[in-house]
Parts: structure tokens; C-alpha cells; sequence
């Protein structure tokens, strides 16, 4: 059973870090791309980073390039996705998603003053 199950979301304030990590299982992580998508209420949703199997390239909407990181830890199975500098607008539900094989639940993240 594929499972992808996010955490490390909360509450923070404007210019502070998050880190948020995707636990998976069901499938061979170390085979597949791993995404982050972010969703805002009454927002489409978007694309935030996405990172290769081998964890050699990625790439970042233009909206978090310089302060979101992807990473991957093929051994223990799990994506993270370090937010530095938080703005506002960085408000969403966070999910962690793999192309054809699944999505998690997402964890909410809210930047707020």
C-alpha cells in the first residue's frame, strides 16, 4: 500500500523557517521524482519544487527560489522541503507527491504576523 505522509507544518512568523518532510512507503522511493505542490484556499494548485530520483537536480517555482530547498534521503524513504525567510504568501497546505503513484494528505503551513 503506497503511503505518503507529510509533517513538520505550523504556525510561524514572517522571515522564520519550516522544514517539512514526506515519510513514504509502498513503492521504491529511490526509483521516482518526488514533488512538493502547496495549496491556498480558493488557489490553483502549484508546483513549489520538484527533485530527481538520483537527487542530483531540481527545480523551484520562481515564487521560492532562493528560499526553499529540496532534498531526498533515498535510505529512509522520505522527501523534505526546507522553507527559509517565510513570507505570507507562503500560507498553503503543503503535499508531497510522486507522478502515477500517489499524494499524501498535505500538512498546513501559515505564516502570519
Amino acid at each position: 500500500q503506497v503511503q505518503l505522509v507529510e509533517s513538520g507544518g505550523g504556525q510561524v512568523q514572517p522571515g522564520e523557517s519550516l522544514r517539512l518532510s514526506c515519510v513514504t512507503s509502498g513503492f521504491t522511493f529511490s526509483s521516482y521524482a518526488m514533488n512538493w505542490y502547496r495549496q491556498a484556499p480558493g488557489e490553483k494548485r502549484e508546483l513549489v519544487a520538484a527533485i530527481t530520483s538520483a537527487g542530483d537536480q531540481s527545480i523551484y517555482a520562481d515564487s521560492v527560489k532562493g528560499r526553499f530547498t529540496i532534498s531526498r534521503d533515498n535510505a529512509k524513504s522520505t522527501a523534505y522541503l526546507q522553507m527559509n525567510n517565510l513570507k505570507p504568501e507562503d500560507t498553503a497546505v503543503y503535499l508531497c507527491d510522486v507522478s502515477r503513484i500517489g499524494r499524501g494528505q498535505g500538512t498546513q503551513v501559515t505564516v502570519s504576523s
